[in-house]
């Protein structure tokens, strides 16, 4: 079915996922790596956890990373294989450690010693023993949005790599837990492979150190942060994988047998999903017009949050085959100035209940939703 004709028996706003896309993403991630059986490619659950989106993912056999115990719980429903899960956050409760210990999960990402201490308590005390990967903090900017950056000194986030080596040698005393490796990640919506390069040489600095010291790493997680073509969605639908892939497989020294993890979420998800909303009124101000569409910022927070630009589309316009063309500010209905998609955009005239569609939301829009306003959350389809 075509999304319009899917507005004709579901209340907008709802998030429409096209799983012919999402199908030729996970093709074009299993080609990239198909000549690397080290590589593990884990999604990012906290991008998308739409039941129908996880159940196609956890299918084309990638692993999960999980940032609650909540996502594990619903990985697993979905299919996910426990020892194909990670478990990261800075934050992690005691029943989520109990959650993840109870399912088998392949590993903790620790990001403190404090948080060691407790996964080694717990652990301990149902009788476990937990694998952990430290998350090491590398110090590398990724030069991307500072609200999504996460490998600097100054993020909340990860170890710093001068405490690397006394931090793993007091894993290595404690009973209730096992070193497997190390895990990073330097942030999000990166589209430049320079930051990527620049994680290389840096993990690579570290694991020789590492050597040096007689400490062997299983295995190495990079993390993700690969970005998507938020401007132009339909020239790019697919990241390039290739040249992603390719950085490590060039600049990365891995030992024999050692292995390489990935988690990626924006890269897999975003331009697969779609916010489908109708407008309200267009209303025509002192000095500009607004379109007032039924979407707001409870159903895609980033706009608000970020300033996050997701290019909107007047399906019922290109139907009739509107010529016309005016200049809108594009905005929600929820009792807040910053509910703005998108401000001074010219598009096709627009009216009363026409149907536009916001793309490349299939990451961090429905997960994101809220409830502000006592609005209902967005509804899904996949097609």
């Amino acid at each position: 079915m075509t999304i319009l004709s899917h507005t004709e028996n579901l209340r907008t706003p709802f998030y429409h996922y096209d799983s012919a896309l999402l199908s030729r993403t996970l093709e074009a991630i299993s080609s990239a790596i198909a000549d690397s059986p080290s590589f593990h490619v884990h999604y990012a659950v906290k991008a998308c956890a739409t039941p129908s989106v996880l159940s196609r993912i956890s299918a084309a056999g990638f692993g999960a990373d999980c940032v609650s115990g909540g996502e594990i719980v619903r990985a697993v429903e979905q299919g996910f294989r426990p020892s194909d899960i990670v478990f990261a956050g800075v934050g992690k409760s005691d029943w989520e450690i109990r959650t993840a210990l109870e399912c088998g999960i392949a590993a903790f990402n620790v990001e403190s010693v404090e948080e060691l201490d407790v996964i080694n308590a717990i652990a301990l005390e149902m009788g476990k023993v937990a694998p952990v990967a430290l998350r090491i903090n590398p110090n590398v900017d990724a030069h991307t949005h500072e609200k999504i950056t996460t490998g600097l000194n100054e993020n909340k986030f990860g170890i710093a790599a001068e405490a690397m080596l006394s931090v793993i040698r007091r894993t290595q005393s404690l009973e209730g837990v096992r070193f497997v490796g190390l895990h990073f990640h330097i942030g999000s919506q990166i589209t430049t492979f320079g930051p990527f390069e620049a994680l290389c040489h840096r993990i690579n600095a570290l694991t020789d150190t590492l050597r040096r010291e007689g400490i062997s790493v299983r295995t190495l997680n990079v993390g993700g942060g690969l970005g998507i073509d938020y401007d132009y969605p339909e020239a790019h639908p697919i990241p390039d994988f290739e040249s992603y892939f390719s950085t490590f497989k060039r600049l990365l020294h891995l030992e024999p047998g050692q292995e390489l993890h990935f988690e990626l979420g924006r890269a897999v998800v975003a331009q697969c999903g779609s916010l489908v909303s109708r407008v309200l009124y267009v209303k025509k101000g002192v000095d500009k017009q607004f379109v007032i569409v039924d979407a707001g910022m409870t159903d895609l927070v980033r706009p608000a949050m970020y300033g996050s630009f997701h290019k909107p589309e007047n399906l019922t316009a290109a139907v009739r085959g509107e010529s016309s063309e005016e200049t809108y500010d594009i905005v929600g209905p929820i009792c807040e100035s910053s509910d703005v998609f998108v401000k001074g955009y010219r598009m096709p005239r627009a009216q009363r209940g026409d149907i536009i569609v916001f793309r490349s939301a299939g990451a961090y829009g429905e997960i994101m939703a809220s409830q502000y306003n006592c609005r209902p959350l967005p509804g899904s389809v996949m097609d």
